[in-house]
Parts: C-alpha cells; sequence; structure tokens
C-alpha cells in the first residue's frame, strides 16, 4: 500500500552540493540517499516528494559534510499482508514466477499460480494440464501477499493467485463473461418458466 510520510532527520549534505541553495541541497542529497531505500517499519521509498524544512547547519570536526535538521515527505511502499495488488510476470521459473509490482518483485510458487496441475512448457510459459491455462512473462495479473519476509534485512514476498477474483487479467475477463453469458440463460429460463406458469 502506497503512504505518504513525514520525516523529520539529520540530512548529511556532501560537499559537492554546496553551491545550490540550502533546500535544493538537501532535496537533492536526499534523493540520492533515498534511492532504492527499504526499510522494514519505513517501507519502499518511491520518490522525495518535498523538503517542507530545512534548520541551520552544523559541521562536525573531520566530516567535510553539512548536517542540517530537516523535515520532509517521503512517498512509499510498504507490503500489508493479505493486500491484493496488480503486477506484471517479470519471469518464468521452472518452480514458478517472479511479479513485478512496481516498487518491488514478489514470487509466485508454481503451485500458486492457478487451480491446475501446472508445468512448465517449452516455450517457458506456465501451463496449466485440464484447463490450457498459460502464464508467461509481460502478463498483467492480479495476486495476494500471503507472506512477507526480511531475512537479511531484504524484502521477500510470497503471491497467491489461486482465489476466486485472482490470477491473469484475461483469465478474469473470461470467468467474467462466462458468469454473464449463464446469468442470461438463467434469465431466460426463469422468464419462459414465468410465461408457462401463465398461460395455465
Amino acid at each position: 500500500m502506497f503512504y505518504l510520510t513525514e520525516v523529520e532527520d539529520y540530512v548529511r549534505v556532501e560537499p559537492k552540493l554546496f553551491g545550490l541553495p540550502t533546500v535544493e541541497a538537501v532535496f537533492q542529497q536526499l534523493k540520492e540517499t533515498y534511492k532504492d531505500y527499504y526499510d522494514q517499519e519505513l517501507g519502499k521509498v518511491i520518490i522525495v516528494v518535498e523538503v517542507m524544512e530545512v534548520n541551520d547547519g552544523v559541521i562536525i570536526p573531520g566530516d567535510g559534510a553539512a548536517y542540517y535538521n530537516s523535515r520532509f515527505k517521503l512517498l512509499v511502499w510498504k507490503p500489508l499482508l493479505q493486500e491484493i495488488t496488480y503486477g506484471i510476470i517479470d519471469e518464468i521459473t521452472n518452480f514458478g514466477a517472479f511479479i513485478n509490482l512496481g516498487a518491488v518483485k514478489g514470487m509466485i510458487h508454481i503451485s500458486q499460480t492457478m487451480d491446475d496441475y501446472v508445468s512448465l512448457s517449452k516455450t517457458g510459459s506456465l501451463l496449466g494440464k485440464k484447463t490450457k491455462k498459460s502464464l508467461k512473462k509481460g502478463d498483467l495479473c492480479l495476486a495476494r501477499i500471503v507472506a512477507i519476509s526480511h531475512k537479511g534485512g531484504e524484502l521477500k514476498m510470497s503471491l497467491t493467485m489461486r482465489q476466486p477474483g485472482l490470477g491473469k487479467l484475461e483469465w478474469l475477463k473470461e470467468e467474467q463473461k462466462k458468469k454473464e453469458v449463464a446469468a442470461k440463460k438463467a434469465a431466460k429460463a426463469e422468464e419462459k418458466a414465468a410465461k408457462g406458469g401463465k398461460k395455465k
């Protein structure tokens, strides 16, 4: 889930940024500091939104940089257990698929890709034995986060698509069409039965 979060911290501004106005120097330093930054409590930093306040700088002897106590806003993404999320299949392996969720990647075990016996095809896609559904690189999917791990300070997520309303978007559209056709048939049958009852 995406959050706008406000942070107050000392920002270490490197000497190479001293020629810029202070607020701009802090902003540039924050962009560099939070590039590819992930923290278990905070989440994955997407972008530094704005610098709201910069107080007077402090120089520590033996360190050429300046430290500014600053308040700033970050846009972060923090995964939630059971969250439903969109993603694009990034890689197919013999044990499952990696899904790009935009901010990070997650893993879908082969057993969690669909309600079917699934195997890796010669074309490099995951194929369902009975349904003949296929999952390949570039497919848009809807998945649920079922496990989150932070071992070694690195975020790892497991997802599933084996629940109603989840899976490859094409599969979901096909299922919706089938439901609509079935509903129309049921309505026609009901209408026909009602007309038949009136005749008597």
